[in-house]
């Protein structure tokens, strides 16, 4: 699947909003306002999973390389993944709370 192809708008079935494309070079695999997922991939953007649960963000982490994450819990089958958060973007990700990065060592 081409990063074109990948790179495509949705309603989010948590909340109903409109999602649009990413226009920095990614792809949107989650929602910018409710912050949920579909399972839709094994494998990042690869549209091959067959669950297709709603993915509930459940916490955040700070990776040193990749910045804030979000962590989703499948509804469906449990299953947990971490997403990068969008920004820099034409819709950022809405934070309730601003996280901050830990405090170097």
């Amino acid at each position: 699947m081409s990063r074109k192809t990948e790179n495509t708008g949705f309603t989010c079935a948590y909340c109903g909003a409109q999602v649009l494309p990413m226009n920095n070079g990614s792809y949107r695999n989650h929602c910018p306002f409710c912050l949920y997922s579909a399972h839709v991939d094994d494998k990042p953007g690869d549209r091959q999973n067959d669950c297709l649960g709603l993915m509930e963000p459940i916490g955040a982490r700070y990776h040193s390389k990749k910045g804030w994450q979000i962590i989703h819990r499948c509804q469906k089958c449990g299953t947990e993944k971490v997403n990068r958060v969008a920004t820099g973007t034409i819709q950022p990700d809405a934070w309730p709370i601003q996280p901050r990065k830990p405090s170097p060592k």
